[in-house]
């Protein structure tokens, strides 16, 4: 079996060949057809017999403007200061907003499949099945490495026979105010494809497609200091985490403040945030150097996506809680269901531990 870590993904230094600027032009095109490719599919998606699904064609648009927006992020000395500099919000901009509709589909879909889990509640509407997941009070995204310490023992299971009672009504609570904002996300998203907004960045990118808008002397300049600065900014950041603390899943200190009534964003979920979107950044100029997939990379950054489903998720359990008249039974599955998600960001944190921490000890 493969092991499931990172290896020493090697300085970005050093090269036994220049990569230059005229890399990163052809890199900028190909990800400027791929939108233009990708938005003529969106269109056609409209109602056309055959066509592909809208959904797929709007994720294509998000992979193509992320890797654009990155590339002006990371090798922004090699681009007309002026237009990367006006093109990079309007790029953030338009990611996320296709990207919330998505967002929303997938939180319910997590949150309902984790009632039925708990609860053994089953939501037809919704198509909810059994899932291989861990038992009751067992890691429930990621088991740890065999032979790795397992930590602290699992937390308790919850009462089942109270958390079935509100099981159905959270479910109920939780796709309605789900579901509203998937459809508010979802008309926003057509406001904006519609918007002359949008049809200016289309424009811009259509432009790119055929020229890209280097410095003069980017042409001659090696992209690999660029790449490794890149690389380095995720490494740092990497060190700030607190990765003894996650060394071992559910640990005590991150799931009390995780549960605390605040409204607030999490406090030690930000840096974890900003590592994943930094592996993006150092995953993406890598692109531009080799065509190659690391799969190292992939393991990590799948870490983190998981980190972020079941932070965002937390959160949206959480809010439901705060709704005024809310039957107690109803409340307290909705805790429950707070409490495992916030257990599933440690398991998360742990995953990603342990692959990096490894990554460190093979270097």
């Amino acid at each position: 079996m493969a092991q499931q870590h990172l290896e020493p993904t090697g300085p970005l230094t050093g090269p036994v060949g220049t990569v230059t600027g005229d890399a990163l032009a052809g890199y900028l095109r190909s990800q400027a057809t791929e939108f233009l490719r990708a938005l003529r599919q969106h269109r056609e998606s409209g109602g056309a017999a055959g066509a592909e699904d809208p959904a797929d064609a709007a994720r294509a648009l998000r992979r193509s403007v992320r890797r654009i927006s990155a590339s002006l992020h990371t090798f922004r000395p090699l681009l007309d200061t002026d237009w990367s500099e006006s093109l990079r919000p309007e790029l953030a901009w338009l990611s996320g907003t296709l990207g919330m509709e998505h967002a929303y589909e997938s939180r319910l879909e997590r949150l309902l499949l984790a009632l039925h889990r708990l609860s053994g509640a089953v939501f037809p509407a919704q198509g909810v099945g059994p899932t291989p997941r861990p038992a009751q009070g067992a890691a429930p995204t990621t088991r740890p490495t065999p032979g790795a310490d397992p930590g602290p023992a699992p937390a308790p299971a919850p009462d089942r026979g109270n958390l079935t009672v509100g099981a159905a009504k959270a479910g109920a609570l939780l796709d309605r105010q789900l579901t509203l904002a998937r459809t508010r996300a979802h008309s926003t998203a057509l406001q904006a494809l519609g918007s002359s907004r949008f049809h200016a960045v289309a424009d811009t990118i259509a432009l790119l497609a055929s020229e890209v808008p280097l410095v003069k002397t980017a042409a001659g300049t090696d992209l690999h200091p660029l790449a490794a600065a890149a690389q380095e900014r995720l490494e740092d950041a990497v060190t700030a985490l607190p990765l003894v603390t996650a060394g071992h899943p559910y640990n005590a200190e991150a799931l009390i403040h995780g549960l605390s009534p605040d409204p607030s964003p999490h406090p030690q979920d930000a840096p974890w945030h900003q590592v994943r979107l930094l592996l993006r950044l150092h995953r993406y100029a890598r692109e531009v150097l080799s065509p190659a997939v690391d799969v190292r990379l992939l393991t990590a950054g799948q870490c983190l996506d998981r980190h972020r489903d079941a932070s965002e998720a937390a959160a949206a359990a959480a809010s439901a809680a705060r709704t005024p008249r809310i039957a107690p039974a109803t409340a307290y599955a909705l805790g429950v269901l707070h409490a495992d998600q916030r257990h599933e960001v440690e398991a998360a944190r742990f995953a990603f531990q342990q692959c990096w921490l490894k990554e460190a000890v093979s270097t």
